[in-house]
């Protein structure tokens, strides 16, 4: 605990030191020096020894002068050494405490209660041993000993004058400096008091022992002193606080919100931490604007939440009605176009072949939409059965073959030669490898090639679908998977929906898998399905001979 007497100790010196503990090594010097040069007037009869242990008595009274310029704990204990070892010289010169000088001996002790603190005191207190001890010893090895009771009584009387103002000096400092901390302290109440929040000191059992501060609304101090935090607490809140306080008490800042058991309507955050004596330190203001703005917030997620829902249920309706008459206009389009029923004009037979045609692609579409509002919906669900994944990768080549064909592109597929044995929905493992395949060719130009790669790596199907066409920018990658979303310029967005990858992404993640993209704009791009869905093959086991 610090000694509110001791001068504090810091980086830069204290300068400009009380001007009473100056004149009072003022007053000493002064004293030792007209005793030394006078004491034969008042019949002392100083001389010899005695004059000679007078005058280094005055040194450290002269020392106390440099405490106006520079002070500091250690300017002061520098000095206190200098007290100590003039009286353990004035003790040899004089016999110690069988001399006239005997009451120097204390002086040590005495100058550290006037340089002010306990450790200064106790340092004094050994510096007076020390020169009782050296004035014992001196008269142990047969020291000559000056037999003046004169020159005692007046070396008593200035001791005991000196030690009477040491103690007034030690009071005074003392009370200044409590002054000062009670001074300090009403400011830091006075700011503590003044703040917008309320701050308070806990007892590790919850308890409140202090506030500070002005309580948010629908809390009062008064009810926390009398009644305790948790009493205050609304009761379904009161969980939150108890582990906040637990956690606090293990050295973890915490952080609680609460409603006020008797203001239902408001919200308090309570911020915790622990001091170093154990008790915890807590800090409430008003949370209820805060609170409000999140209840707005999840109001309108929730609400977006139900528009989005309606409306992927909506396009799921529509697509539903929409793909029934679609197939018949493609069913009967396809039975005009192949002429089952007879002959048609030409013109009758190209249109029936556009109509064919753009019920196709728009029936594509559809599928797309419902497909994707089925999985939005969580309403998609996977038939998963055991098969062979090249079987299925290799009826989607079969069915873009064509379109790549016509297109001039080289379209191409490397599947491993052994058995691709996957758990996963067939139609869905089609549909996505239908998808990027379709993509690639789509943006491919002619005399570019596509390549189709599938292999098992641990538990994971890997496909890998890689073209030479127009390639995606590195900013429009990260759109890509998204519905109706598209990358390139106008011309490229013409050519398709946006739908494609986006149900690829949806179709691979029900797998518990990832879509990856690389692409180089100008050189090609590269999509990469990896889903866990590969059975691994089992181990053989040693032969057994029967």
């Amino acid at each position: 605990m610090t000694d509110p007497a001791a001068p504090v100790e810091t980086g830069a010196p204290v300068t400009g030191a009380p001007p009473p503990l100056a004149m009072w090594h003022a007053g000493w010097a002064t004293a030792c020096a007209v005793l030394a040069l006078g004491g034969r007037f008042v019949g002392a009869g100083v001389e010899g020894p005695a004059a000679l242990a007078l005058m280094a008595m005055v040194a450290p009274g002269l020392g106390g002068l440099l405490l106006l310029r520079r002070d500091g704990f250690r300017p002061r204990l520098a000095l206190l050494t200098g007290w100590s070892a003039a009286a353990v010289l004035a003790a040899v010169l004089t016999g110690g405490l069988n001399g006239p000088l005997a009451a120097f001996v204390f002086m040590p002790l005495i100058a550290g209660l006037a340089l002010g603190g306990v450790r200064l005191a106790q340092m004094g207190a050994l510096g007076a041993g020390l020169a009782a001890a050296g004035g014992l010893a001196a008269v142990m090895i047969g020291a000559p000993t000056d037999d003046n009771a004169v020159l005692a009584a007046l070396t008593g009387v200035m001791a005991a004058l000196a030690a009477s103002l040491a103690l007034r000096l030690s009071f005074s400092a003392r009370q200044k400096r409590m002054d000062r901390a009670e001074a300090a302290m009403a400011r830091s109440e006075a700011i503590l008091t003044g703040q917008p929040g309320l701050t308070l000191v806990l007892a590790p059992s919850g308890r409140v022992l202090a506030a500070y501060g002005a309580p948010p609304p629908g809390l009062s101090a008064e009810a926390l002193f009398d009644q305790g935090l948790i009493a205050a607490v609304h009761g379904p809140d009161r969980p939150a606080v108890l582990s906040g306080l637990d956690k606090a008490l293990n050295g973890l800042e915490a952080q609680a919100r609460f409603a006020p058991r008797e203001a239902l309507d408001r919200r308090v955050m309570l911020a915790l931490k622990r001091l170093a004596d154990g008790r915890l330190i807590g800090q409430m203001h008003d949370a209820t604007a805060q609170y409000a703005r999140e209840a707005a917030l999840d109001a309108a997620r929730g609400e977006a939440e139900a528009r989005d829902k309606g409306k992927t249920r909506f396009l799921a309706a529509m697509s539903h009605e929409l793909r029934t008459p679609l197939n018949a206009v493609v069913g009967f389009s396809d039975i005009m176009r192949q002429r089952l029923f007879g002959p048609l004009p030409d013109k009758y037979a190209d249109y029936a072949v556009s109509i064919h045609e753009a019920g196709g692609h728009l029936l594509a579409v559809i599928n797309d939409v419902l497909d994707v509002s089925k999985i939005e919906a969580d309403r998609y669900e996977l038939a998963l059965e055991r098969f062979d994944a090249r079987d299925a990768l290799s009826e989607a080549v079969a069915m873009v073959r064509l379109n790549a064909d016509e297109k001039g592109v080289d379209l191409n597929s490397v599947l491993p030669p052994e058995a691709l044995t996957v758990m996963a929905d067939r139609r869905a493992l089609k549909q996505i490898t239908l998808n990027l395949l379709a993509n690639a060719v789509k943006f491919t130009p002619a005399h570019g090639s596509v390549t189709l790669t599938a292999e098992a790596v641990g538990p994971y199907l890997e496909i890998v679908v890689a073209d030479t066409g127009v390639g995606i920018a590195a900013e429009d990658i990260a759109r890509l998977g998204r519905p109706f979303e598209q990358a390139g310029d106008a011309g490229q967005k013409k050519m398709g929906t946006g739908l494609g990858l986006a149900l690829v992404r949806s179709l691979t993640e029900l797998h518990g898998g990832r879509l990856m993209v690389d692409s180089t704009l100008g050189e090609g791009s590269a999509f990469t399905v990896r889903m866990p869905v590969a059975e691994l093959a089992p181990a053989e086991g040693p032969k057994v001979e029967v």
